[in-house]
């Protein structure tokens, strides 16, 4: 026994640390194609900033002229409020509390949807300022930026709103219960939409700390 413990240890590469390589063979594939997702919108909002804070540059029109809407405000904090309560799933999923789980990701669901509905009310607010969509271009980009926005996180509404229905159907059995919290296809799913989500905020709250100054 203590010979074949050596043998073991005298292996070509035994006790190595794992290469990069290696640890990116070991990540499921749909992770991977979230992460090169995530990897494509971060490319596109940058180029629109960059177009935005180019366009802002050349218009020369003052900072401040018009007051940024106070709906974007308001949303920031239900979107950090929304990502704090997904952040909660995670626990309630390891904690077996199918019930727990399914309030958690309606309310994130329900504040994500509040989130919308306030950036629709800025966009109002845009107008009655005299901020159109068709006019001066950097006002052109608010828009485009923040619908764009919007639309990323309507996705991950939808994605959120099939794993609840699934979620609230596994709870009125105690059998599906255990089925779904034991089903590693489950995890892998709330771990996606939880990493999606969380990048959601980041990338609005990055959004509106530019609106803030550039506005």
């Amino acid at each position: 026994m203590m010979n074949s413990d050596k043998e073991r240890k005298d292996k070509v590469g035994a006790g190595r640390s794992t290469s990069a390589f290696s640890r990116i063979e070991r990540v499921p594939p749909l992770l991977m194609l979230l992460y090169l997702g995530l990897a494509g919108i971060t490319v596109l909002f940058v180029i629109l900033l960059a177009a935005y804070v180019q366009t802002r540059h050349l218009s020369g029109l003052p900072t401040g002229l018009h007051p940024l809407p106070r709906y974007f405000s308001i949303s920031t904090i239900v979107l950090l409020v929304s990502s704090y309560t997904l952040s909660q799933a995670q626990r309630l999923y390891r904690a077996d509390d199918v019930t727990g789980l399914v309030r958690c990701l309606g309310a994130t669901l329900v504040l994500g949807s509040i989130f919308a509905g306030l950036q629709v009310l800025g966009w109002r607010e845009l107008m009655l300022q005299g901020v159109f969509f068709t006019g001066e271009a950097s006002g052109t980009y608010v828009y485009l930026i923040s619908a764009l926005h919007v639309a990323h996180l309507l996705g991950g509404m939808l994605f959120l709103l099939a794993l609840l229905l699934r979620t609230l159907h596994a709870s009125r059995d105690a059998v599906r219960s255990l089925v779904f919290i034991r089903n590693p296809y489950r995890r892998l799913q709330l771990r996606m939409l939880s990493l999606y989500w969380h990048f959601i905020d980041g990338l609005w709250v990055a959004l509106f700390l530019l609106f803030l100054f550039l506005y």
